[in-house]
């Protein structure tokens, strides 16, 4: 009997036991969880993670858009420059220069067909698209104390713009260019015995002494597409600089000092002793506003000279014969002071990189450009000095734009160029234009400055 009733026990075990065994086949069987490997990351650079990732190869054959007013041999050399990065990251970078840069971009950027990044000659253009709201933080886009380690605090501030909600870093900087500085074609002015002066009154002295040799003193030309007028109000700036210190430039710049004003009509005085005096200028005053300000230095070239000062930024040197040599074919002096009690003031620009649009080639590329290296090639080939702290004095490859670099840093004042800072509708509208105007002879002096002055934005 209990064999049998074991027997019975283990038959009901095996039944129970083939039932259970059923019911966890027919059960759904659960995936296993696998614990996914974390991508393989890249170290950030300083600037960024966006730059680490396309030197990595992580955006080849994307297309970053880029518009500005570099054109001809600029544009050649700017090219130049960024091909390495293209070539190392697989980013086309699709720069597009124009001399109507200035006219159209707010155009653009209205309608909605904003360029990726935009290099931007003057920061008062730059502020409408702030204040609109396109312009994109610069510190979401780059390492924020990347921007404070390889810019100056005066370069950080020139930046900082006023948007809807609130200041932002609105670009950052590129190139800078000193623009105090009269060019000369050294070796026919050494042979012709003639002196650099270091006065205002050492230069009139001897620009009237070249032009009784029968020679023309001055080689000037304003006109530069959409953009004409821009060279005589560089003029403006420098001599006003000289007359009215950097106190009353400041004031000139914010719309405090009207443009009819004592300060800009004894500036005037004096350009015009040289602008409006036909036996000092190449061409005639007539000629001005005809001639490219690119072109109006090659004169100073030939043999012998047709003139023989030619006062530009120091990126003007692009626009010299390739064969020149610097120091020894040409050279500068700088713009001598007019009165004593302001030093030795030196006028500068600057191009401000703006980004429109945010996507990680773009922020690779704009934390590209915030390092000197992305302009090395441009500094090598001369026309560039760099705002960046990580460009090398090394790079300057010629004796006259290391000069000019100490010019600028001994300088006892330095002020960016107003027309830059101005509001764009008067800096790059008015100001060019009614100069332009006196300058042709269709309209009086206080006329052109009466027209700017009521151009104003009020608000």
């Amino acid at each position: 009997m209990f064999k049998k009733n074991v027997l019975w026990s283990t038959l009901a075990l095996l039944l129970i036991a083939t039932m259970l065994l059923g019911a966890c086949q027919a059960a759904p069987a659960e995936e296993p969880v696998v614990e996914e490997e974390p991508a393989e990351t890249v170290a950030a650079l300083p600037q960024g993670q966006e730059l680490a990732n396309a030197y990595a190869g992580m955006y080849k054959g994307t297309v970053v858009t880029m518009a500005g007013p570099f054109t001809d041999q600029d544009e050649v050399v700017f090219n130049d420059s960024i091909k390495s990065f293209e070539d190392k990251t697989g980013i086309d970078i699709q720069y597009t220069g124009s001399k109507e840069f200035e006219a159209n971009i707010n155009i653009r950027l209205d309608g909605g067909d904003a360029p990726d990044i935009a290099d931007y000659p003057q920061p008062g253009l730059l502020r409408y698209a702030v204040e609109k709201g396109y312009a994109i933080d610069m510190e979401t886009l780059i390492d924020p104390d990347w921007i404070k380690t390889n810019y100056t605090q005066a370069w950080q501030d020139l930046g900082t713009m006023e948007g809807p909600d609130g200041p932002i870093v609105a670009g950052i900087w590129a190139r800078a260019n000193g623009k105090s500085f009269v060019f000369y074609p050294k070796k026919a002015f050494d042979e012709a015995g003639y002196t650099v002066p270091t006065t205002w009154d050492e230069m009139m002295t001897l620009t009237a002494d070249i032009a009784s040799d029968g020679d023309t003193p001055w080689c000037i030309g304003i006109e530069s597409g959409a953009a004409t007028g821009w060279t005589m109000t560089d003029w403006i700036e420098d001599v006003m600089l000289r007359v009215a210190g950097g106190e009353g430039y400041d004031k000139w710049v914010a719309g405090e000092l009207k443009f009819d004003s004592p300060e800009m009509n004894e500036a005037l005085d004096y350009i015009e002793a040289i602008w409006f005096n036909d036996d000092y200028v190449y061409g005639g005053r007539a000629a001005i506003p005809t001639i490219n300000f690119g072109d109006a230095p090659k004169p100073m070239f030939e043999n012998p000279p047709k003139c023989w000062f030619n006062r530009q930024g120091n990126f003007v040197t692009t626009f010299f014969p390739e064969e020149s040599v610097a120091g020894e074919d040409y050279s500068f002096f700088y713009l001598p002071g007019i009165k004593e009690e302001h030093g030795s003031p030196v006028l500068g620009a600057g191009d401000i990189y703006a980004v429109f649009n945010d996507r990680p080639e773009v922020r690779a590329v704009i934390q590209y450009f915030s390092t000197g290296e992305s302009l090395k090639v441009w500094v090598e080939q001369g026309g560039a000095i760099l705002t960046h702290n990580d460009a090398s004095l090394d790079w300057y490859v010629d004796p006259v734009t290391r000069d000019v670099a100490e010019t600028i840093r001994n300088a006892t004042t330095f002020r960016f160029d107003g027309s830059d800072l101005m509001p764009g509708a008067v800096g790059a509208g008015t100001f060019w234009k009614y100069m332009t105007d006196y300058v042709s002879g269709s309209i009086t002096r206080q006329e052109a400055l009466q027209q700017i002055d009521a151009s104003w934005p009020t608000e």
